[in-house]
């Protein structure tokens, strides 16, 4: 009988606990069950919450503006916005990439490894849009190859890799813009792969060993 009682007592303590004061506003403030001498300036320290007022300042905000020529660490120096936004001083994406970036092996094999970390997932390994993803329900991943993206300016790409589009999110917080750039570069290799012809194959040498004349 004894488990009965406390069956039944927890079952309206719960019951209570759930409905009994659904939209019910209280005037106090919540029990304390960590009071401030146990944890001293810790829980009650003064502090701004975002976007909140302060009598303190004149305009009464919290937030305050960076003093002038303040440099954050995390921030790169916006001084070329084409390497650090994909836009040229009008505003429009950029053909090529910056002149300040060494385009060499090294620099395509660092967009080969970032690529594979990140976009191969959904992109595929060779850029036709057949990744992993796709057998796992992913929408239709656009392909490389399209004739849309082969014309599609370099600056253009760099931004989608920044900011994001439609389904695809940014991936500013997690690749380097030099290493969006490398992205890139190794982008246009895999469609030079997929659309080159004997005839981009310069040297003569190299059409011999390659079988082409």
């Amino acid at each position: 009988m004894r488990h009965v009682y406390l069956i039944t007592l927890f079952v309206c303590v719960l019951l209570v606990s759930i409905f009994g004061f659904r939209g019910s506003k209280f005037t106090s403030p919540p029990m304390d069950v960590f009071p401030e001498w146990a944890f001293p300036g810790m829980k009650y320290q003064p502090k701004f919450r975002p976007q909140s007022e302060s009598a303190f300042f004149a305009d009464g905000r919290s937030d305050r503006v960076p003093p002038a020529n303040t440099v954050r660490a995390d921030l790169p120096l916006r001084d070329d916005d084409h390497r650090y936004a994909g836009k040229d001083a009008s505003g429009a994406f950029t053909a090529g990439l910056p002149a300040a970036l060494t385009v060499d092996m090294k620099f395509l094999q660092r967009g080969r490894e970032r690529y594979q970390v990140y976009c191969t997932p959904c992109h595929g390994a060779v850029g036709d849009g057949n990744g992993i993803t796709k057998r796992y329900g992913m929408g239709a991943t656009p392909s490389y190859h399209d004739p849309r993206l082969r014309t599609m300016p370099d600056g253009e790409i760099f931004n989608t890799i920044t900011n994001g589009k439609n389904t695809m999110l940014p991936y500013a917080d997690k690749i380097t813009p030099d290493d969006r750039w490398a992205v890139v570069a190794y982008i246009r290799a895999l469609q030079r792969a997929q659309q080159g012809t004997a005839a981009d194959v310069a040297d003569a040498s190299a059409r011999k060993t390659l079988g082409l004349q």
